[in-house]
């Protein structure tokens, strides 16, 4: 049991995922955990579902609060640090607002105990990954608070360059999505050939499913499991002559960058347009 008032301005999706994992890890009780929303029924809600206390205004939810959590769109973030006052002056601040660095953090609230992360989507069933680093005023005991807090999304990993947060953020942070479209397309693929989709659909997420875990169980690199299963002649060597003509691993590769470039922008102040393109071909 931590034994600390959390807050957590912003009531979203993920913020419900650290609450309901730190209740589940018993590492704080419902009383002692505040959310702030804009949204009045979200509040009750999340009251209803876990016995926390609820509050439209961020102030007060933030107010006497050990732990202050940041959890809301990159978009409302320096909005939302104008209006939240009245941060006790030993609490720490840990935020899981994507692009937002540890400079742009503490300046906006004149705070220096700062953490920074990135979890992901997974965390919302206790199955995440989440990358983290600290500023300089982040004591030893925070830092450990700050490790218990995050154990209840999953795992976590303590990082010193806070340069990695941005590509964590388009690597691991994002990398759901890039399953959940592969996943998808597979599926469509299936139904083209003439399944019915709850079939393909099985088919599909328990091959996702298998494959993970035989990775995880075998621990061998990916190149030669994927070898394993390639046949000279077979419809593997086939099927993957497709996916490299077509330029997979060239798209994956741009996607991540792209999600790291968007990263790196919503750290700025006054964001820039990005091109959608970098490649030389299309200047």
């Amino acid at each position: 049991m931590l034994k600390k008032n959390i807050a957590f301005i912003g009531s979203g999706a993920m913020a419900e995922a650290m609450i309901a994992g730190l209740i589940r890890q018993k590492l704080a009780k419902p009383e002692e955990l505040t959310a702030s929303g804009p949204r009045p029924e979200r509040g009750e809600d999340l009251k209803k579902k876990y016995g926390i206390r609820p509050f439209t205004d961020n102030s007060q939810a933030a107010h006497n609060a050990d732990v202050v959590v940041l959890s809301v769109k990159p978009q409302r973030l320096t909005n939302v640090m104008k209006e939240l006052k009245g941060i006790k002056a030993d609490a720490l601040v840990l935020s899981i607002v994507a692009g937002a660095n540890l400079k742009k953090i503490s300046t906006g609230l004149k705070h220096n105990a700062v953490v920074r992360s990135m979890p992901n989507t997974p965390a919302q069933i206790g199955q995440g990954i989440t990358v983290w680093t600290a500023s300089s005023a982040v004591t030893d005991s925070q830092k450990e608070e700050a490790r218990a807090i995050l154990s209840a999304l999953g795992s976590e990993v303590f990082v010193e360059d806070e340069n990695y947060l941005d590509m964590a953020t388009a690597l691991s942070g994002t990398g759901p999505a890039y399953v959940f479209l592969f996943t998808e397309a597979l599926i469509d693929a299936g139904v083209h050939m003439g399944f019915p989709r709850h079939l393909a659909e099985q088919l599909v997420v328990q091959t996702l499913r298998g494959s993970v875990e035989y990775y995880c169980k075998v621990e061998r690199h990916p190149a030669s499991l994927r070898n394993q299963v390639t046949s000279p002649g077979g419809t593997s060597a086939e099927a993957l002559y497709y996916l490299e003509k077509a330029g997979f691993r060239t798209a994956i590769s741009r996607a991540v960058w792209a999600a790291y470039q968007r990263s790196l922008e919503l750290g700025r102040e006054k964001p820039i347009h990005i091109p959608e393109s970098h490649d030389e071909e299309e200047k």
